[in-house]
């Protein structure tokens, strides 16, 4: 089904998982993974592509066994930044095979050390967008509540959002966010300057103190203060730690669901836990305004 028109029905609850970067016992593991998230009765389950297009091929068979094995709307993602024509045109062939309706168009992250032919041929999401529209796929696109790394403002990244909605993108995710203002701030700014699709927030538990140096460098998310007392606090004590991470996350689902957002995504970084953790703590709220 198409994800826009779930939309339009309903509030939306999705989960994202991403290829294995090792072999055949990795990859069953996720399928494992995909099975227990299948009980959390999500709208849809999107699979990601890695840095540099890196595990493109498989996005396809996961994309296939959400779709066609769990019986789960599959949204998969493409990645133009590193993609020739070829190879879109051989994923979206694929996709489209299997019966998958909806990507994610994506230009992708830099990878580090590459150099500046990574984005050759489609340099921004819009021009993969335009690309993909004869195929008929549902497209949705990322945006940055604290706005894009690479751009000068939260204001310049605006107006390429709305060109991605232009160019065909009928939803969008964010990248994750700690501080729920940030997407207010986004959702109301966008709305200002007519963007009219659905901005579903995007949400990561944070139950590992490790990550907080890696989120920072992957998209300079901030972490509130009131949180980063409890993280330094409890670091040592991983039990802890985990319980702090998925209540703050449960927290910030609740007060967003509250003030109106269309749904929730949670990076859930292949761990079907981190997933149950959170549903059995909003289980009312689920059964009540979903």
């Amino acid at each position: 089904m198409r994800i826009d028109e779930i939309l339009s029905k309903k509030r939306t609850l999705s989960f994202e998982v991403f290829p294995p970067k090792k072999g055949a016992e990795e990859l069953d593991k996720l399928l494992r993974t995909i099975d227990a998230l299948k009980a959390l009765s999500p709208d849809f389950i999107s699979v990601t592509c890695g840095a540099g297009g890196s595990n493109a091929k498989n996005v396809v068979q996961i994309a296939d066994y959400i779709q066609n094995g769990a019986g789960i709307n599959a949204l998969a993602h493409i990645t133009g930044g590193p993609s020739a024509p070829a190879d879109v045109d051989a994923a979206a062939k694929a996709l489209r095979q299997k019966g998958i309706e909806n990507v994610l168009c994506l230009r992708g992250d830099r990878p580090v050390g590459y150099e500046a032919d990574y984005c050759r041929y489609f340099p921004h999401a819009t021009d993969l967008a335009e690309y993909l529209a004869p195929y008929g796929f549902t497209l949705g696109a990322a945006c940055y509540p604290e706005g894009h790394p690479e751009c000068e403002s939260l204001y310049a990244d605006l107006v390429n959002m709305k060109k991605k909605e232009k160019a065909g993108a009928k939803f969008f995710i964010t990248q994750l966010f700690y501080d729920n203002s940030y997407y207010y701030r986004l959702v109301g700014e966008a709305r200002r300057i007519g963007i009219a699709a659905p901005i579903i927030p995007g949400i990561m538990p944070l139950v590992n103190p490790k990550n907080i140096r890696r989120i920072k460098e992957m998209c300079g998310s901030a972490i509130p203060l009131e949180f980063r007392n409890m993280i330094e606090i409890y670091a040592s004590r991983s039990a802890v730690m985990e319980e702090i991470g998925y209540n703050y996350a449960v927290y910030q689902i609740i007060d967003l669901i509250a003030k109106g957002a269309p749904g929730i995504h949670l990076y859930v970084m292949n761990n079907a836990r981190t997933a149950q953790e959170i549903c059995s703590r909003i289980g009312r709220v689920l059964h009540e305004l979903f």
